[in-house]
């Protein structure tokens, strides 16, 4: 089956959408499907507003028409509710083919804490966007729960997984020099993703930051004594879980939270809010520590036996989620079609 994907987030950005789409086209390709992607590559962007790091696409609908009609996939994803998805999704509407989107990001959330904007007005037009689709991709219950709540009726689970072979606890494991123990948070440098609960903890050891975004020079200047590394490649990226003694994910508005089974797959233990994310990726093992007191959940943490994390990353292997999102393609593609396991050996065919 050809396969596009559109997508606004992409290379060089590194975050948990771009990595998804990444893993997930692997396994497509691995069992024999054609994977294309529509990205901002080859179109003039613009900076996004509060967020230069994220580049937007300018007036691309001509060049999306024209991409897709060369291409003639036989399905569509949209991966992203930017400028590029915007576009595919007009094409899709005026020409009645059908396609399926995702809900990576609590978006609503994140404009409200940068505009103020209320959460209403938000959700309404996510609503508009997603409703187009045949399914709206949700990577947990919680998530698919929310935006029912919100007035979605189209909404279908697509759970995400972890790559068991990147990340694992063999290799390197001194990458995080300092007195420990060593407190990690990777991820973007941004106001959504709650950065000061944590790099204002009073803790033991060293605090270590990998990843880059717009707080990032202000919160340099703020915690002088916290480690700051920029991007990691997934080999440096392993390392650095291996090297911490707890990984720290002070977020509060994350839909999933991917780097959390990254670093239970490299058996570090986690520590988080009680929040959407980490309940449904935490859950109620044994591999990290939720409570409201983040400092009592970083200090709790750091007894966990780090075979633990691992043995439960081991149950989210990447190729269940790319499966799940096979079967949502092939429902469009075979109308009435049977579970995966079914439409998986129509899709190899």
């Amino acid at each position: 089956m050809k396969i596009l994907i559109v997508t606004d987030a992409w290379l060089p950005q590194v975050n948990g959408v771009v990595r998804t789409l990444e893993y997930t086209a692997a396994d497509l390709e691995k069992w024999g499907h054609e994977v294309e992607f529509l990205t901002p590559q080859g179109f003039k962007t613009m900076p996004m507003p509060t967020y230069p790091d994220i580049r937007l696409s300018l007036f691309p609908y001509r060049k999306v028409k024209a991409f897709i009609e060369e291409l003639k996939p036989e399905a569509i994803h949209i991966a992203t509710e930017g400028p590029l998805g915007m576009a595919a999704r007009k094409w899709c509407l005026q020409q009645n083919v059908p396609f399926t989107t995702a809900y990576h990001s609590r978006f609503p959330e994140y404009v409200q804490l940068r505009t103020g904007l209320p959460l209403s007005v938000s959700y309404a037009w996510l609503r508009r966007f997603h409703g187009a689709a045949r399914h709206v991709m949700v990577p947990t219950p919680v998530v698919r729960k929310d935006l029912e709540a919100q007035g979605f009726t189209n909404v279908a689970t697509w759970s995400h997984g972890v790559d068991l072979n990147r990340f694992h606890p063999e290799g390197e494991k001194n990458a995080l020099p300092g007195e420990p123990p060593v407190f990690l948070y990777v991820g973007r440098v941004a106001v959504e993703k709650n950065l000061d609960a944590f790099l204002s903890l009073d803790l033991p050891g060293c605090k270590w930051v990998a990843g880059v975004g717009p707080a990032r020079e202000r919160l340099m200047k703020e915690y002088p004594e916290v480690n700051w590394l920029g991007v990691l490649d997934s080999v440096q990226l392993a390392a650095a879980y291996r090297s911490a003694s707890v990984f720290v994910f002070p977020s509060k508005t994350d839909t999933f939270g991917l780097v959390m089974l990254e670093a239970m797959a490299c058996g570090c233990p986690v520590a988080a809010y009680p929040v959407t994310g980490p309940l449904d990726v935490i859950g109620d093992s044994d591999a990290g520590v939720m409570e409201e007191d983040l400092k009592l959940a970083c200090l709790k943490a750091l007894v966990i036996d780090r075979a633990t994390p691992r043995l439960y990353a081991e149950q989210f292997a990447w190729e269940k989620a790319s499966e799940q999102f096979l079967s949502w393609l092939c429902q469009i593609v075979w109308e009435g079609s049977k579970p995966y396991e079914k439409t998986k050996q129509l899709a190899i065919a």
